[in-house]
């Protein structure tokens, strides 16, 4: 790692920030995926499908990953949310000169072809981190893990591009038994 790797690490999560609190930040009354109602949305695939905003997510999740002294090989979760954060941390970590597989979990094992809940190159007996782009109950996190795990994964942290404070960290590390990472709190976006 050069001495400019922090640097530019410190100015993708500052553009990063910038760019979700001007496209993904959304007021209003809304019902969650959780049934939670709130008084804002973070729509979080107005970034991770956008142009400039993904490369990014890649980066910073890299790197969050990276500094908290997770070991990974793959990385993924429940599609939808899941499917392109994996895509650009495995951009990234391709850029960075490592191999880091992205792989996707279907919400149930397929009864058909190969009846596989886990799709991509295979987790067995590979480390993982699962991720999302966004966490309220920790429900959809918890759901890939279990998956990552029944076809023999070992999962090592799950990591979400933005934390909600709604009770998932707790959860999710008190029932995967795993840490949970996240760049970006409510309170960076000022949600609080």
């Amino acid at each position: 790692m050069t001495d400019a790797a922090p640097a530019d690490t410190a100015a993708a999560r500052a553009r990063l920030l910038e760019l979700i609190k001007e496209l993904a930040v959304v007021r209003g009354k809304v019902t969650l995926s959780s049934g939670k109602e709130a008084d804002y949305y973070v729509d979080l695939r107005r970034i991770t499908l956008h142009h400039e905003a993904s490369q990014l997510v890649g980066q910073v999740m890299l790197d969050l990953i990276d500094r908290a002294g997770v070991q990974m090989d793959a990385a993924g979760g429940l599609t939808m949310g899941a499917d392109p954060v994996g895509t650009a941390l495995m951009h990234a970590a391709r850029e960075a000169g490592r191999a880091v597989d992205a792989f996707v979990v279907r919400k149930a094992q397929k009864s058909y072809g190969m009846g596989r809940q886990v799709e991509g190159p295979g987790v067995e007996g590979r480390k993982v981190v699962v991720l999302e782009d966004t966490s309220t109950t920790g429900g959809s996190a918890l759901a890939a893990v279990e998956g990552v795990r029944n076809a023999g994964g070992e999962v090592t942290a799950v990591a979400v591009i933005v934390d909600r404070a709604t009770g998932a960290k707790e959860r999710i590390e008190a029932e995967a038994g795993v840490p949970y990472l996240y760049a970006f709190g409510k309170d960076e976006l000022g949600l609080d």
